[in-house]
């Protein structure tokens, strides 16, 4: 008597597990598309962090970049008007902040967003002044000193702290160490955005009508007004430095390589004159990136967790 074989079919959870699975693959996927079209210095740091850590960043990155061009362009170049990227801007944080809360979202780069938030403790207190400074940027009123400060706040220095509870994800920091963490956090970011308004100043000018720097105008910067403007950014990368060491290895030379290449980019700014930076945007040579990065290989660097 021939003996019958049984097939079992998989049960309704395990095909849900394997579908949910697959679909955040997906998005995961998505967000890696973003960061490798949009930015070579980004990416090129972010293919040094290990492996769940390059996920998260790559996640944080592409749901900031698709609200970064929302505003700077795309959205115009599609024809929108103002409003209408207003109505979009609040639809992506509703969207997202639900997303969080849920687990889902139908967009998918919000999707791996969510992913994310919801592994490393992000939540509404950093995401809502993020948008806030997206919806800032299309507003036309000059920026004050105060203005500015919230302004940096929600569109960088958030950005750095959410990196960072992706890098201290399964780690406890004693208070004196998460002081010096999140005070680096903030200050890199802040200086990686004053670095991008100082090399951007034309095309933010002349062509979104944009000055970030308060009492200074674009076309007549002085000498004395960039190195004013330097000295506050070396300033920030020497605080951030500082909290270098405590970051995990599995971070650190990827952020000590953001840091660096970003020095060398204030450095040749520096080196660039005033009349120069209305026409031209300096940058550092893919070449000279991959030497950056490489010097960080090849072992600077210090405790290990």
């Amino acid at each position: 008597m021939t003996k019958q074989r049984t097939i079992t079919q998989p049960d309704a959870r395990q095909q849900q597990t394997t579908d949910l699975t697959t679909y955040n693959a997906a998005a995961q996927a998505s967000s890696a598309v973003i960061i490798g079209e949009y930015s070579t210095s980004f990416g090129l740091a972010a293919r040094l962090l290990e492996p769940r850590m390059r996920g998260q960043v790559r996640a944080i990155y592409a749901l900031v970049r698709i609200a970064d061009e929302l505003v700077d362009g795309a959205a115009a170049g599609a024809g929108l008007g103002i409003e209408a990227q207003r109505e979009l801007l609040d639809d992506l944080e509703t969207e997202t902040i639900a997303a969080i809360g849920r687990g889902y979202s139908t967009n998918l780069v919000v999707h791996s967003f969510a992913l994310t938030a919801r592994e490393t403790g992000i939540d509404a207190s950093l995401v809502a002044p993020f948008f806030a400074s997206m919806r800032r940027d299309l507003d036309t009123i000059p920026f004050t000193d105060d203005t500015l400060a919230a302004y940096i706040y929600g569109s960088a220095e958030v950005i750095g702290l959410m990196c960072l509870r992706s890098f201290l994800q399964g780690i406890s920091p004693s208070d004196v160490e998460m002081t010096y963490l999140d005070t680096g956090a903030r200050r890199l970011g802040a200086a990686f955005q004053k670095i991008n308004f100082l090399r951007d100043l034309a095309d933010d000018y002349e062509t979104l009508g944009r000055s970030y720097f308060p009492g200074i105008d674009p076309t007549a910067m002085t000498e004395a007004d960039k190195a004013r403007i330097l000295a506050d950014i070396d300033a920030d990368l020497a605080a951030a430095s500082l909290a270098l060491p405590l970051l995990p290895v599995g971070c650190r030379g990827a952020v000590r390589a953001a840091h660096d290449l970003f020095a060398r980019l204030a450095q040749k700014l520096r080196n660039t004159p005033c009349t120069a930076l209305c026409t031209t945007r300096v940058r550092v040579p893919d070449g000279e990136k991959l030497l950056l990065a490489a010097g960080v290989l090849l072992g600077r660097g210090a405790r290990t967790r």
